[in-house]
């Protein structure tokens, strides 16, 4: 097989039932590129038969190549580990759930060869989501993008084209809590978008719980910002003033004699009230504190079990700190 032009790099996890139409519809966009492509199916983990639907696609077309994690290191990783064995001029990262539309493609193709390194997504509708899952995503990435000094690119996902040098910048950044979409914003170069509608799951049901999006957006937040921190300190300052201001007024009002006996339950009332700020911030700064922790571990960002359709270099696991 030629040197691909264009990487696909699709993580995926029990999605045995969407794989058959996601190869049959990258097939018919790749025939139209203008170049070779190769699709990199990264296995998270799957517990079903996604795995041996993989391996068969791979049987038919040896375009398609296999990297099998040891167990399931989550999406961020997966697309980590797609990009280190990417060898495109071109790298498409998308999802493996045929809610990215592969037909979008060949636009940003389009714009990469006028000069951009980085062609994002953006999406325009979302269908078969929630209002509440639409509302929640837009009021992050609105919150993500006034928090961060990173200027962000409001409504995109993990969708996009690079440039095979900014994916592999973005590639040697190692740190283990990933927010990908955050580190192609950093990393800057040419960067435009393209629009599009966010198609439903082709089958099976979503990956993410609530808690799971909830750790993500927190990643997010962690990794491009430290107005958590700014916030807690502020506060600080407003209650410790608010907490001076309420002395100075119980020694006036004890001094004009307008009580007698001081009431317990307010007593309990302000120490419960600080305790639960200092617990916040305490976990505010455990959180930073913690990232800091196991990134200083080095450990691999994720164990490959095997690698399939791979040249020598590729087949060996790689372990990259």
């Amino acid at each position: 097989m030629a040197e691909p032009t264009y990487s696909f790099v699709i993580p995926v996890f029990n999605e045995e039932e969407a794989l058959p139409e996601l190869h049959r519809r990258l097939g018919e966009v790749s025939a139209g590129l203008d170049g070779p492509a190769e699709f990199i199916l990264v296995d998270d983990g799957s517990s079903d038969r996604t795995r041996e639907v993989a391996e068969s696609l791979r049987s038919q077309d040896d375009r398609v190549k296999l990297v099998a994690l040891s167990r399931n290191f989550g999406h961020q990783l997966a697309i980590s580990a797609g990009l280190d064995y990417a060898s495109g001029e071109a790298v498409v990262i998308m999802d493996g759930d045929l809610q990215d539309p592969p037909e979008v493609v060949p636009e940003m193709a389009a714009r990469w060869r006028d000069g951009f390194d980085v062609v994002y997504a953006v999406r325009t509708a979302r269908a078969g989501e929630t209002r509440l899952k639409r509302a929640s995503s837009s009021l992050f990435y609105r919150l993500i993008a006034k928090m961060s000094r990173v200027e962000m690119p409001l409504d995109t996902g993990d969708f996009r084209l690079v440039d095979s040098r900014v994916a592999q910048i973005v590639a040697n950044m190692r740190e283990p809590d990933r927010y990908l979409r955050g580190m192609f914003a950093w990393v800057g170069f040419r960067q435009t978008a393209v629009n599009y509608e966010r198609e439903p799951r082709a089958a099976g049901e979503p990956k993410y719980s609530f808690g799971q999006m909830l750790r993500f957006a927190v990643d997010g937040v962690l990794s491009f910002s430290t107005a958590p921190l700014r916030i807690t300190l502020a506060s600080g300052f407003v209650i410790a003033a608010l907490a001076f201001a309420a002395g100075i007024a119980a020694i006036v009002l004890k001094l004009a004699g307008a009580y007698h006996t001081p009431g317990w339950a307010s007593l309990v009332v302000v120490l419960s009230f600080f305790s639960g700020i200092q617990l916040i911030v305490l976990g505010t700064i455990g959180l930073y504190v913690g990232r800091i922790y196991l990134q200083g571990k080095r450990r691999p960002l994720y164990l490959v079990s095997d690698a399939v359709g791979f040249d020598r270099a590729g087949d060996e696991v790689r372990v990259r700190r």
